[in-house]
């Protein structure tokens, strides 16, 4: 793995929640294996935007700003399959 992956995968996983660590960190690990430089520099520029945002948009309560709407990968966030339930 790439030190800038390393250092995202560290960002996503150390959100400051339990809840916004196994959604964001969770999202990562189940998606970041496939991504391009595009991809990541999406997931770069959202691990910078607040917990509260990330975790709306994977809700689907609210939209992401123009800069982050990427349908594909909202909508892979939204699934939240990547989720491990106990």
């Amino acid at each position: 793995m790439t030190d800038r992956l390393k250092r995202l995968r560290f960002r996503a996983w150390h959100r400051g929640t339990r809840e916004a660590d196994y959604m964001i960190g969770g999202f990562f690990d189940r998606y970041s294996p496939v991504w391009g430089e595009s991809e990541i520099a999406w997931f770069e520029a959202v691990v910078d935007e607040d917990d509260v945002d990330i975790m709306a948009w994977a809700l689907g309560t609210a939209a992401p700003p123009a800069h982050l709407d990427r349908p594909d990968l909202i909508a892979a966030m939204r699934r939240l399959d990547y989720i491990p339930l106990p």
